[in-house]
């Protein structure tokens, strides 16, 4: 994100709700961020950010005008904090608790293990706490309201031309392309991917592979391992590694089958987003994956064992042997997505959890 001004500051007077994002470095939950915002506030949700690392075009409030939190907005006798890190829920509490500001406190956990003594004693405190899925509300020791992620599926969407949307990444429309995105490293798979690939693309000349996502500096010569291992195998021309790129949307619609090969994951959108764009799934049994890819004769993917490449290769090579399967898998995928996933949906989950406050 280049753009990190403060060009869109908004009234703390026309806000009843602040999302904090105490954390410079891009991560899922900043993404979370800033991709709801902005719907929240096309569905009338008075919201607004508070902090660093956001493009300035989403709606902010500043540092300074937390000082009329004492004071409650017209429309209702307290302002919605929504926290999603510990750093974020400690200076609520002492606004709420201490200071005596007119706030309530809404918490979203991600995690899927269980929580240290302090992040108890924080959640404890919590007016609401939502899950991001049914797996992370099993770690919690308090009541709390499962709402799953949503996506923009206006964003990610089919292509109305399958070969063209191959061209326009620079692919070869003739292959079938299998794709493995996000960061390259061990945690999420990325050697499964590249292990499963080259174990059957010898066999299946029609198809071709993309990794899209970027290593950072702990994880270059993770990466660099996997890129000597197929030009070993001399698959360097079907198995690309293409970086990371703003366009992702782009790169999806180019695919025929997307492998979510992670060890761990707290939520994990990627297969979401590939469903979204009419692309079949095999994802690995983390974060939450179970309860968003669907399986069965009227499923969305495959689900397997985690860091299993022998049951990765099986289910992949199943779905490349079947090209009518993995044609009717693809136009699930979309309607899966469609049904339960737009991310207006969890908008407005969302502000049926800040309007149960009172």
């Amino acid at each position: 994100m280049a753009d990190r001004g403060r060009s869109h500051i908004v009234d703390i007077a026309d806000v009843e709700i602040i999302a904090p994002n105490f954390k410079k470095r891009l991560s899922g939950v900043t993404s979370t961020i800033i991709q709801l915002i902005p719907v929240q506030r096309a569905l009338g949700q008075k919201i607004a950010a508070l902090g660093p690392g956001l493009p300035a075009s989403i709606p902010h409030i500043r540092f300074r005008d937390l000082s009329k939190l004492w004071t409650a907005p017209s429309t209702r006798p307290f302002r919605v904090w929504h926290a999603r890190r510990n750093i974020e829920m400690l200076p609520a509490l002492i606004m709420r608790d201490i200071l005596r500001m007119k706030l309530k406190i809404v918490f979203t956990s991600a995690s899927q293990r269980k929580h240290s003594g302090w992040t108890k004693f924080l959640v404890s405190k919590m007016d609401a706490v939502i899950a991001t899925s049914g797996k992370t509300a099993n770690y919690l020791e308090v009541p709390s309201t499962v709402i799953l992620h949503g996506i923009d599926t206006a964003r990610f969407s089919p292509p109305s031309d399958k070969a063209q949307a191959k061209r326009e990444c620079g692919l070869d429309p003739d292959k079938k392309i299998a794709g493995c995105f996000g960061r390259v490293r061990h945690q999420k798979g990325t050697d499964l991917f590249v292990d499963t690939m080259l174990r059957l693309l010898p066999d299946h000349p029609q198809w071709s592979a993309i990794v899209a996502g970027r290593a950072t500096a702990q994880h270059v010569e993770f990466e660099n391992g996997l890129k000597a291992k197929v030009a070993a195998a001399g698959l360097s021309d079907r198995i690309l590694f293409v970086g990371e790129h703003t366009n992702i949307n782009d790169w999806y619609r180019a695919l025929d089958l997307f492998v979510a090969p992670q060890r761990w994951e707290g939520f994990g959108l990627t297969p979401l987003e590939a469903m979204a764009s009419g692309v079949p799934v095999v994802a690995t049994d983390v974060g939450a994956f179970p309860e968003i890819v669907t399986t069965g004769d009227n499923g969305a993917g495959l689900l397997i064992a985690r860091d299993d490449l022998d049951a990765m290769a099986k289910a992949v090579s199943v779905l490349m042997d079947d090209e009518s399967r993995l044609a009717r898998l693809a136009a699930n995928a979309q309607t899966h997505v469609m049904e339960n996933f737009r991310i207006e949906g969890e908008a407005t989950k969302l502000k049926a959890v800040y309007d149960s406050l009172g």
